[in-house]
């Protein structure tokens, strides 16, 4: 189902990611960024809105996975395996955390690396320079429950989508 001539309106969403679980905050986050929420929902095109995550030095991991994950990467030359430990990785790049872990969740093409990863803002404290885009009542989506329920839409209420005066003007 396509929507040709239709405007795509965005919207902007602040999350507070102190003391919430890696996973089930990027569950939260992942279908957000591609506009899953939405009646207008297409796999192929680009329908998502915009996430700002402050406090993303104070996300927890569930059981020793600060001592035990590792992050690995390569930098392309011979013998160039590296790897760094969740809790220093905590002290290096707070960000990187969250955002490794909303990025494993979708899939890997070009919607992917063109429009959804420059509309996903991360900041490791509590301030962030989209006060301008997000409405002045702006409140932080609710945190993830432990167990589904049947009421939990990725943690909006009352059938809405987003925030009223949330949404930016939209392109024809």
């Amino acid at each position: 189902m396509s929507f040709p001539g239709r405007t795509v309106q965005r919207a902007w969403h602040l999350i507070d990611a102190s003391s919430q679980t890696v996973g089930r905050l990027a569950t939260t986050i992942a279908p957000i960024l591609k506009g899953k929420h939405k009646p207008t929902y297409r796999p192929n095109g680009d329908c998502g809105d915009f996430v700002v995550i402050v406090n993303a030095e104070k996300v927890n991991f569930s059981g020793k996975k600060w001592h035990d994950k590792l992050y690995r990467w390569h930098t392309g030359y011979p013998g160039g395996l590296k790897q760094r430990r969740a809790e220093d990785m905590l002290e290096r790049k707070p960000d990187h955390i969250l955002k490794k872990a909303i990025l494993g969740m979708l899939n890997r093409n070009k919607l992917r690396h063109k429009y959804i990863e420059p509309r996903l803002k991360i900041y490791s404290g509590p301030i962030h320079p989209h006060t301008s885009q997000l409405p002045a009542t702006a409140e932080s989506l609710p945190s993830h429950p432990r167990k589904r329920s049947g009421n939990y839409h990725f943690g909006f209420e009352d059938g809405k989508y987003s925030v009223e005066k949330s949404y930016q003007e939209g392109r024809k």
